[in-house]
């Protein structure tokens, strides 16, 4: 009987299935955790997604990520626990939901009720929970999908209110009334790191204009001006010229008075503008011109400057209002002054709408000009633009305000216009904006100097794709400036991957830390836990069901609550049941119909924000578990807390990671995580960004499906760094199930075909390793080099350096080396010591190959794991997984003997390659190669080696000499690395290039042997590296040389006539060894070979024919003269009929 299982086909995707079925039935994944009870744990957080998306092939490479880092801690003694999670409020899911019920944020509450809203909400949000966990499931990543966190749990939700109500204690916690980033697509002001996520900033042409603004009276920096005179403003947002109520300019800016004419309509009037703009906006060649020669059309406009001044000098000069629509009241239409006003572009004048800038808010509140507010018709008080980004519509303004401040005329035309196209469901990019309208109504005023499409930055909500206002809103901030230089310096403990994320991306943003903007005016989410008194003189913030209970009751007992609307809640029971929705829903609407009252005795209503969803993600180390109402002490005692390893794509850099630091630092002064990988993007393989707009999304299922998980994993983690953005190609994936698991696969297929032969079953005891012949334990030295540096690489968190470290063992070293090497050991002969070697050899190399990449690859490796361990049943553990990563003996390390191999393997590699250059086949034997070696040592270690490079290429001699061996006269050529000089020593290169062209063979010997050499410049000595120069070998007559790093070979290629014989006989062997495979004979099958005579071959096969029947087990070897049903082999210049037969 078999015991080592043999294979007919190989298929990685079947792999994939059948060990899902032996890990379910087994429940290995929990089975995991359980044995590892009492071992220290690994923390490890899982970052929420949204299930009301399909996950995507970056899915896969987050999840490989994280995966294989908990699976290789699982092997190393730690227990792993990792809960899956859910993000499930927020934006993604409510625009989703509004798309599918046919509404706009506004209709909630009047077409579909609150509740009913945030049912539909509660529901999509888990819309693709199947398709989440089967692809989960099927790539092998092991989280507990049966117990995940839930953020809109109340249990979830309560902790949220806890750390909240910390914040306000320590006065983190704040309402403020400011210009913040808001999406009107959206419906809600966004925080700055939302407004930070990768793409939300993109380059857009807009229509922008230069604006005249006309001063009132005279001004006293230019007292003597005649005529017109106007301000000149540049705005890159023609919709806000409306809001204007004052212009800004720089007080160290000098300023000039132009003569000219306006480009449009040929006006003659005065122009203020910066100075250092004066080209911008009026050609150099005008000045020259004559003033009256002007004719309206001309190409150069001429001009005159009349006068300089400073900024301050303009300070307090009013304006004619430019858009006079809507009347703001007394101290607008001014000129002030700004610090930020600069001269990099515009005219050095900026246009003030502080409704609408937060730089625009602060110079006007400083000079005291008011902004341009309305009045609704609900007495708030609102910019010109309401909350869905168009102009008010008069009907929902205040009547005593229109009468008093607007001008119907003039307004109604534009009232009800959108700001952006991309607000207006009826508009696309194509019709006009309104931009565009509006500097087409200054144009035909004489308003407007310049008009012309600008190519800017303009930031774009993350969530609806669509444009971005900044706008005055009424919130609530948590002070996160106020913990700045903490978070910075708890950052620089965190062990980031890359490190230049967290020094860059993640630490800059936090040296530029603004206020977190907490508030979001939306529905399904976690409402804010603050109730205040109608004057806003008193509020509370709630802590805890507990808390909100007690409130409640004394809200019941001062009679401005009827009844306490969760009476079947059980304060102190922690059960789900308990906490269930039909006890307590901690969502809107019901929060919002608790009125509490204050210590005073006024009724207190509830703040309708709902707070940041990235406060509900971030805050997930302490709400997963529900802290602090349960395991407290696991919490406290930091069991389970910091996280030892998170891990997303960069996109989170400023979104998930900065509010896990934030609230870690803010509230626990503590790192929420030691140790982080931010993996980069899947692009696809022209290194586009993948969509399904642009069809170049690819699907994960079908990938799995199609290749199996373990090609996909191992190529995403080894083709590039998983900090690297990766262009994903299938070709790829395609490549490494073939060179690396079909390489893997055809090692272990060669060791069970010969093991289960010869009825290997690991029985006998181990040989010594002392004992085994050179090649053995060079392997196991090799082996045990990689398992140290596999177990350094994944310590250091660079699972690309650990994957390329197996690979490269396994197709370059294990199978491409040591297994071609002694296949005669496997094939025939006695079961005597030097064969049992051979399998126990190559039975711990595979063993422990399956155990190195399991984290990596864990189908097959745990296939292979089975597969050897039901044959040998050396190992205690059922799974690849449960089992112990495998330990270095740096006893059995022989690094000399490594060095030996590997020149053994260089060396090779260099003669195949003059062999092929040469066109001389490795099976045609050649008479000598030569190398001198550079030193000693290699001189010990080549003559060390020399038999097994001469069997390895096929040369009868090979002869070691000193590199000052005169019986060779190989000439090398030097010249410079003008790549690594010119970094080096710049200027110098000329002269250390003409010093180089001067080396003697002894000077180039010297810098190969030494590594470096001093040259002797006009400016003093200098020291160059062997990496300095680019050291070449001249082929001699009749030989090939070849020269990489210090190795240099020369190649005698001439083949002499019983070189020949023997390379005819070498090739008859191989094409005989083909036909035993091709007629499907079995190992030890002997054979009778018949060929047909033939000039060129006679004499090989006759000289050679014991040496054939040896290799090939044939019992007889003859040549006839003609054979009937031969076999036809095609040979370079020949053809041979041959006949083989059991």
């Amino acid at each position: 009987m078999k015991k080592f299982k043999e294979y007919s086909s190989f298929n990685l995707s079947n792999v994939n299935k059948e060990i899902l079925k032996e890990w379910d039935k087994e429940n290995l994944f929990h089975k995991s955790i359980d044995e590892r009870d009492g071992c220290p744990s690994f923390v490890f957080y899982e970052g929420p997604p949204s299930a009301n998306g399909m996950p995507g092939i970056h899915h896969v490479m987050a999840r490989t990520i994280k995966d294989t880092f908990c699976r290789y801690k699982t092997m190393n003694g730690f227990q792993v626990r990792r809960k899956a999670g859910w993000d499930t409020h927020g934006l993604p899911v409510e625009l989703g939901v509004e798309k599918r019920l046919g509404i706009t944020k506004e209709d909630i509450g009047k077409k579909v009720s609150v509740d009913d809203y945030n049912n539909a909400c509660r529901s999509d949000v888990m819309k693709y929970t199947r398709e989440w966990e089967d692809l989960t499931h099927k790539m092998g990543y092991w989280v507990d999908m049966d117990h995940p966190y839930i953020t809109y749990d109340n249990k979830y939700i309560e902790t949220l209110w806890f750390l909240l109500k910390q914040l306000y204690n320590k006065g983190l916690l704040y309402k403020g009334y400011t210009i913040q980033p808001y999406s009107p697509a959206a419906g809600t002001g966004l925080s700055t790191h939302e407004l930070n996520q990768p793409g939300c900033y993109r380059d857009v042409k807009d229509t922008t204009c230069v604006a005249q603004f006309k001063v009132k009276g005279s001004l006293k920096a230019f007292p003597n001006l005649k005529g017109d005179v106007y301000f000149l403003a540049w705005t890159t947002t023609p919709w806000t010229l409306p809001s204007n109520t004052a212009l800004c300019v720089g007080p160290k800016i000098e300023y000039v008075a132009v003569d000219s004419f306006n480009p449009y309509n040929a006006k003659r009037a005065v122009f203020i503008v910066a100075k250092p703009l004066i080209n911008s906006h009026f050609n150099p060649k005008g000045a020259e011109l004559d003033m009256d020669s002007y004719n309206a059309g001309d190409k150069i406009i001429p001009y005159r400057v009349l006068g300089e001044c400073m900024g301050p000098d303009l300070v307090g000069a009013e304006y004619e209002q430019l858009i006079p629509w809507v009347n703001p009241g007394e101290g607008a239409f001014r000129v002030i002054q700004g610090d930020y006003v600069t001269t990099e572009d515009g005219t050095g004048i900026v246009h003030i709408a502080p409704t609408f800038g937060a730089d625009d808010a602060f110079v006007a509140k400083k000079a005291g000009v008011p902004g341009l507010i309305m009045i609704t018709n609900k007495g708030e008080q609102r910019p010109m633009v309401d909350m869905t980004g168009k102009f008010f519509v008069i009907e929902d303004l205040d009547a005593d305000f229109v009468k008093k401040a607007v001008d119907v005329d003039k307004y109604k035309e534009y009232a009800g216009r959108f700001v952006k196209n991309a607000f207006d469901p009826n508009l696309t990019d194509k019709d006009e904006t309104l931009d565009v309208a509006i500097c087409m109504m200054l144009k035909q005023q004489s308003l407007v100097f310049k008009i012309e499409k600008h190519v800017h930055n303009y930031p774009h909500c993350w969530r609806t794709d669509k444009p971005v206002l900044y706008y005055p809103l009424d919130s609530w901030f948590i002070r996160t400036t106020a913990c700045r230089d903490r978070m910075i310096e708890l950052n620089n403990t965190i062990n980031w991957k890359p490190q230049s994320t967290g020094t860059g991306r993640f630490g800059k943003w936090l040296e530029n830390l603004q206020d977190w903007n907490l508030s979001r005016s939306r529905y399904w989410g976690t409402p804010l836990p603050i109730w205040r008194s109608e004057d806003g003189s008193e509020e509370k913030c709630i802590g805890s069901v507990e808390e909100l209970i007690t409130e409640i009751n004394k809200a019941v007992k001062a009679g401005v609550m009827k009844e306490n609307p969760y009476p079947n809640f059980v304060v102190g029971d922690m059960s789900e049941e308990n906490y269930n929705p039909k006890n307590i829903d901690l969502h809107r609407p019901y929060v919002d119909n608790i009125i509490l009252v204050s210590d005073s005795g006024k009724p207190m209503k509830r703040e309708l924000d709902l707070i940041d969803v990235w406060f509900d993600s971030g805050a997930m180390p302490y709400a997963q578990i529900h802290y602090p109402f349960e395991n407290k002490e696991a919490f406290d005692n930091r069991v389970i807390y910091p996280a030892d390893f998170i891990s997303e794509g960069v996109d989170q850099t400023r979104g998930w990671f900065f509010t896990l630091h934030a609230i870690g630092t803010m509230i626990f002064d503590s790192v929420a995580f030691k140790n982080v990988i931010s993996n980069g993007l899947v692009l696809d393989k022209d290194g586009n960004k993948m969509s399904k707009r642009l069809g170049n999304a690819v699907d994960p299922f079908s990938t799995i499906e199609e290749f199996g998980s373990d090609p996909l994993r191992w190529y995403m983690i080894t083709n590039s760094s998983p900090w690297d953005n990766l262009k994903f190609d299938a070709a790829g994936v395609r490549e490494v199930s073939r060179k690396f698991f079909g390489t893997l696969y055809n090692t272990y297929s060669f060791f069970a075909l010969y093991a289960n032969v010869d009825g290997f079953e690991y029985k006998e005891k181990d040989i010594p390793v002392a004992d085994r012949p050179e090649i053995d334990r060079w392997i196991l030295s090799l082996l045990n080099s990689l398992i140290k540096e596999c177990k350094e690489h994944f310590e250091a968190y660079e699972p690309t350096r650990a994957g390329r470290a197996i690979q490269d063992f396994v197709c370059e070293n294990l199978s491409n080396w040591y297994v071609r090497l002694n296949r005669k050991r496997y094939w025939g002969g006695e079961y005597n010591n030097d064969k049992i070697s051979a399998y126990q050899t190559l039975y711990t190399c595979l063993i422990t190959v399956a155990k190195l990449m399991a984290p990596i690859a864990p189908f097959f490796a745990d296939q292979l794991y089975k597969d050897l361990n039901k044959g040998a049943g050396k190992e205690q553990y059922s799974s690849v997984h449960l089992a112990q990563f495998p330990s270095c003996c740096d006893n059995l390390i022989d690094k000399n003997l490594e060095e030996c191999m590997q020149l053994a393997q260089q060396s090779s590699s260099m003669i195949l390659a003059l062999r092929r250059k040469a066109d001389k086949k490795v099976r045609q034997p050649l008479q000598k190669a030569i190398i001198p070696a550079a030193d000693e040592k290699m001189l010990s270690q080549l003559n060390y080696v020399a038999n097994l490079i001469k069997t390895e290429v096929n040369i009868k001699e090979l002869e070691i000499v000193t590199s000052d061996n005169t019986s060779i006269s190989l000439v090398k050529r030097i010249k410079p690395n003008f790549k690594t000089l010119g970094k080096k020593f710049g200027k110098q290169m000329k002269e250390i290039a003409s010093v180089i062209a001067t080396f003697s063979q002894e000077d180039i010997s010297r810098i190969e042997k030494d590594g470096n050499y001093t040259l002797n410049l006009n400016d003093g000595p200098i020291v160059i590296e062997i990496s300095d120069v680019e050291i070449a070998t001249e082929d001699m007559p009749g030989w090939l040389v070849a020269n990489e790093g210090t190795l240099t070979i020369a190649l005698d290629v001439t083949v002499t006539e019983h070189l020949r014989r023997e390379g005819v006989a070498r090739e008859l062997i191989n094409r005989i060894q083909n036909i035993r495979k091709d007629n499907g004979y079995e190992i030890t099958d002997k054979i009778v070979v018949k060929i047909e005579a033939l000039d060129q071959i006679n004499d090989a096969v006759k000289e050679f024919s014991q040496y054939i029947a040896q290799q090939t087990l044939a019992t007889e070897i003859s040549i006839v003269d003609k054979l009937d049903n031969p076999i036809e082999l095609d040979f370079d210049d020949y053809k041979v009929n041959i006949f083989v037969s059991k």
